[in-house]
């Protein structure tokens, strides 16, 4: 027998917990001062990514922030047309006690953007290296160094007043991660942990030496039994030749795991990385038949099939309910 699809009902939806927002605001940064600065994968890759942590202490910032939210840099300078460069945002990667357990030292997981400029046709002879203004200077920090910072920033992508009263699916690919280093911290290692509840962990990346925290994760899974954390490397196969695909092909292939997770009133999903992972995941959520508690699915496209469903049509006619928090970029 075909089980019926759950249904979004509201008396499940989370209580969010409170939190602050905007006590900086871009017109008016506040100094940090950046304290460490380091590599956060285990392997040789071909990204560079860095876990930065900044002391915000006597600024309004401090012990402000939480788990799941997001703060700004201002990079020194100037844009291409003589304007000071913009406020940009990044996830906040520490546990809502901060770094040093005081709420004084943030931290993020950043990395460098390096692409090449490709021209618009065979007569544009211009090449070059495009480097990303922010993701550059984050990189290239020191402790010691200051930096100008504004926020925090987000409401949604936070977790419950009372994490035990559900459990989690977390997706993540790359720096998406971020938050998810936070809230695991917050629910097992924080003041009010370790929680009961069931919580899994999917980190999606190209290779293994992309994996980021890992060490730590294995850790906090190996400690906590109902913490399940899983990885999905793309461009390495499986035991039995076959590619691992990505975050929602382990999410088909794994059906019985993480279908009853779905299918409990009290689990909720967050989201976070790139922005094609959206794609997939709904399109794999409403093909099992557990999309209901999740999404929203417009009139639009109530006679396509989930795998006819793309990246435009879900962006205008595909929304997450209360009980799946999404950030993508």
């Amino acid at each position: 027998m075909t089980a019926v699809e759950p249904i979004h009902d509201p008396a499940f939806d989370p209580e969010l917990a409170d939190v602050e927002m905007h006590l900086v605001p871009p017109t008016s940064p506040v100094t940090g001062t950046v304290v460490k600065n380091e590599i956060c994968m285990s392997g040789k890759s071909a990204s560079f990514i860095r876990h930065v942590c900044i002391d915000v202490a006597g600024t309004p910032i401090e012990g402000a922030f939480s788990a799941g939210q997001s703060f700004g840099i201002v990079p020194p300078g100037e844009d291409h047309n003589g304007r000071s460069h913009k406020v940009r945002l990044y996830s906040i990667a520490s546990p809502t006690a901060g770094e040093d357990g005081a709420g004084r030292i943030l931290s993020t997981t950043c990395k460098r953007v390096i692409d090449e400029y490709q021209p618009s046709s065979d007569d544009d002879e211009t090449r070059g290296l495009f480097l990303g203004v922010c993701s550059n200077y984050v990189c290239d920090l020191r402790p010691g160094d200051k930096v100008q910072v504004t926020g925090p920033v987000g409401k949604r992508f936070v977790l419950p007043k009372d994490p035990n009263r559900h459990d989690y699916l977390m997706l993540a690919t790359g720096t998406g991660i971020a938050p998810f280093r936070g809230m695991i911290l917050d629910m097992f290692e924080g003041a009010g942990g370790p929680i009961e509840s069931e919580v899994h962990l999917v980190m999606g990346a190209p290779y293994r030496s992309d994996l980021l925290y890992h060490d730590l994760l294995t850790g906090l899974a190996e400690k906590h039994p109902n913490f399940h954390y899983h990885t999905v490397i793309s461009r390495e196969l499986r035991p039995d030749g076959s590619p691992q695909g990505y975050i929602h092909h382990y999410l088909d292939r794994e059906v019985r795991l993480h279908e009853d997770l779905l299918r409990r009133d009290r689990t909720l999903v967050y989201v976070c990385g790139l922005a094609g992972m959206q794609t997939g995941v709904f399109q794999t959520m409403a093909k099992l038949g557990v999309g209901g508690p999740y999404l929203k699915v417009k009139e639009e496209l109530a006679g396509t099939g989930p795998e006819d469903w793309k990246s435009a049509d879900i962006r205008k006619h595909v929304r997450p309910t209360h009980r799946c928090m999404l950030e993508v970029y």
